[in-house]
């Protein structure tokens, strides 16, 4: 293939496929994920729509989630093949899409976990006004937002993306071209704050208010949902966190001067990115797996609609903390009443006590 109409490589062969050992692992992770990850997030899909006889809240969130992870899963292919011929051999404008559908897919997983924390805080905390959050209309304008928003922060990807030439050996790398250091600064900034900094910290903010409430309230907790959606947050947090610390190497290493330093930081994010971003995308085949240990007690009495009666579940779960709270709320309600009618009652008791004496007073005095 002709190296022609792409940018000279200045970093030599440094570049995220010049290290054999991580591009190798880095593609052997990725054919896992793809023989685990896209077939377990059609199932998820399709249970939703075909199997489903109800979709909740809860159950919207999953599938759009599910759609983002299969659609990551999809893309596998082009980066097992890049990977392990180390040489981009598709060109200048899929290297621009595939990396934005990958950043994009990036941004809508994790701010959909924290659609479903706000969704769990609401429902414990607020249960009277869970009916605001869970109408149809409502629920698919917010999804509508987050989408567009993510198509959005992703556009960094296709500016700074594009096909460059190694200087000291043949072949094309599909890598960040970055004029300044700014640039480098302002792209991997913006992921680590709104891919991983922001959403997590309304993640947390969310589940300490959800487990205060729960330590005022005397109900079991044991919630099937409640355990599942928290572990969709752990399970990406595990494998998106060492991708977003090589951010935080690749953004010190724009900001660091010339010297020893910035060379081997230079190093660490280069020979590192294969393998982080490999691991990243294990978080996209690992829900299905979760999913099927969740619904497994499903299995042998729903056969192949388990997972969608597993979604139906956790429907079912926050709709019985919703009556649960405002049963509670309500038989705080009737003992005040009750409180208030005893003392009323015995004043009435009092009134009539007092004049029944009146009475026998009368007449004795008669």
């Amino acid at each position: 293939m002709p190296l022609r109409n792409c940018t000279i490589n200045s970093t030599s062969d440094e570049t995220i496929v010049g290290n054999q050992t991580s591009t190798t692992l880095g593609a052997l992770i990725l054919t896992v994920v793809f023989l685990l990850g896209f077939p377990g997030n059609l199932f998820v899909i399709w249970s939703i729509l075909a199997r489903a006889r109800k979709q909740s809240v809860t159950t919207l969130l999953i599938l759009n989630l599910a759609i983002a992870d299969g659609s990551l899963m999809a893309l596998t292919p082009f980066f097992i093949v890049y990977l392990v011929l180390k040489n981009w051999v598709i060109g200048n404008v899929m290297c621009k899409i595939l990396f934005y559908l990958c950043l994009a897919n990036m941004y809508a997983s994790i701010h959909l976990i924290m659609l479903m924390s706000i969704y769990r805080m609401i429902s414990v905390i607020w249960p009277r006004r869970i009916s605001v959050v869970t109408g149809k209309r409502t629920l698919m304008r917010v999804l509508g937002v987050v989408w567009g928003l993510v198509m959005i922060v992703s556009i960094p990807a296709l500016i700074f993306r594009e096909v460059t030439c190694k200087k000291t050996s043949q072949g094309l790398a599909c890598d960040p071209h970055h004029e300044k250091n700014r640039d480098v600064v302002l792209q991997y900034t913006l992921e680590l704050v709104l891919g991983f900094l922001l959403p997590y910290g309304v993640i947390v903010v969310c589940y300490i208010c959800i487990l205060r409430r729960i330590r005022q309230t005397k109900f079991n907790r044991h919630i099937h949902s409640e355990k599942l959606i928290l572990a969709i947050v752990v399970t990406f947090c595990l494998f998106w966190l060492p991708y977003h610390a090589l951010n935080v190497v690749q953004v010190t290493w724009a900001l660091c001067p010339e010297g020893t330093v910035k060379e081997t930081l230079g190093k660490i994010w280069r020979r590192g990115r294969a393998v982080t971003s490999a691991v990243a995308f294990i978080s996209s085949c690992a829900n299905p797996v979760l999913y099927f240990f969740a619904g497994k007690s499903y299995i042998r009495r729903e056969g192949l609609a388990f997972m969608a009666r597993l979604f139906e579940g956790t429907a079912f779960d926050s709709s019985r903390k919703s009556r649960q709270n405002s049963q509670n709320s309500r038989d705080k309600d009737k003992d005040a009443d009750v409180v208030q009618l005893n003392e009323k009652d015995l004043e009435d008791m009092d009134s009539v006590t007092n004049s029944s004496s009146n009475i026998k007073q009368m007449i004795n005095g008669k």
